[in-house]
């Protein structure tokens, strides 16, 4: 009876029992409810297969999906002041921080690095939506500021990854300033003669769409992006009108002129490259297999 007891129904019981399935083992498409395996996802650059819905991309795969064989190397950022107003509302904003960097794994939204694009050397900004909602604070500013001066000084071409909710609350005035800063490193950066390329990802919007994300040399979306200062709701409770179908979406703002293109993530890289070698001037790489014609003498 003890045998059965204790070796026969325990493992009738663990054969039986359910097995925990991890969270974040399938991911579901918020389009079409498509249930896509997340190894599959990451492969796929987190673009639904079926749907062609692009989903959100963390800095760092951003960055490897970008560079050259996913070689880059980061650029050190500025230290700023953790907690400048000592905000609290429900919680602390210095515990608000500690929770975004342990979930991340970042110190704050914007990550900037330098490496090859297509043999070139480009610095790339990336701003990630995870790290509270993208948003512009003084640490997400001096990284741009900081990234827009390294291409001025390298002469590399500059690639902004924009995704945001806007400026940072619990930073107050500090958080708004921000927005002039990174336009005059933006014009630091045409003193210097180089390009500067924008890519709105889904979402972009609030003072970073006032600011860097609206200024580039070529503005460039992912299909489906939001991009706009204010929301559609608060648009519509405010002019008490409908907004057109697909008000303030990539294609929309690209047919009304705000956009140069709209670029599906899988040609990006290769779009990207084309254009910042068109820019300076660089000489086109030769397709795939093929040898560069040979110059007359």
């Amino acid at each position: 009876m003890n045998w059965i007891s204790n070796v026969v129904r325990p493992k009738i019981r663990d054969f039986l029992a359910r097995r925990e399935v991890p969270e974040n083992l399938w991911v579901k498409c918020p389009e079409t409810g498509q249930m896509v395996f997340h190894k599959d996802l990451e492969a796929n650059l987190y673009v639904i297969p079926a749907s062609g819905y692009h989903m959100r991309m963390d800095a760092v795969m951003r960055l490897k999906a970008t560079f050259d064989d996913g070689a880059y190397e980061e650029v050190a950022l500025p230290d700023v002041a953790t907690d400048p107003l000592k905000f609290r509302d429900e919680r602390r904003y210095i515990d608000r921080l500690k929770d975004a960097r342990t979930k991340t794994g970042y110190q704050d939204a914007v990550k900037v690095a330098t490496g090859l694009l297509t043999e070139l050397p480009v610095t790339i900004a990336v701003q990630d939506f995870g790290f509270m909602g993208g948003s512009l604070g003084m640490a997400a500013g001096e990284a741009v500021v900081k990234g827009l001066q390294t291409a001025a000084q390298k002469g590399t071409p500059f690639i902004m990854f924009a995704a945001s909710g806007g400026a940072r609350m619990q930073e107050g005035i500090l958080s708004l300033m921000q927005m002039p800063r990174t336009t005059a490193a933006i014009q630091e950066l045409r003193e210097a003669k180089k390009p500067y390329i924008v890519v709105l990802t889904n979402p972009t919007t609030g003072g970073v769409t006032a600011s860097y994300a609206m200024l580039g040399d070529v503005q460039i979306a992912e299909p489906g992006a939001l991009i706009g200062f204010a929301g559609p709701r608060v648009i519509e409770q405010t002019i008490r009108e409908k907004l057109p179908d697909g008000f303030q979406r990539a294609e929309y703002l690209r047919d009304h002129g705000m956009l140069d293109m709209v670029v599906h993530r899988h040609q990006m890289r290769d779009t990207l490259g084309r254009l910042c070698r068109m820019l300076v001037k660089a000489p086109a790489l030769p397709p795939k297999g093929r040898l560069p014609r040979p110059q007359a003498a």
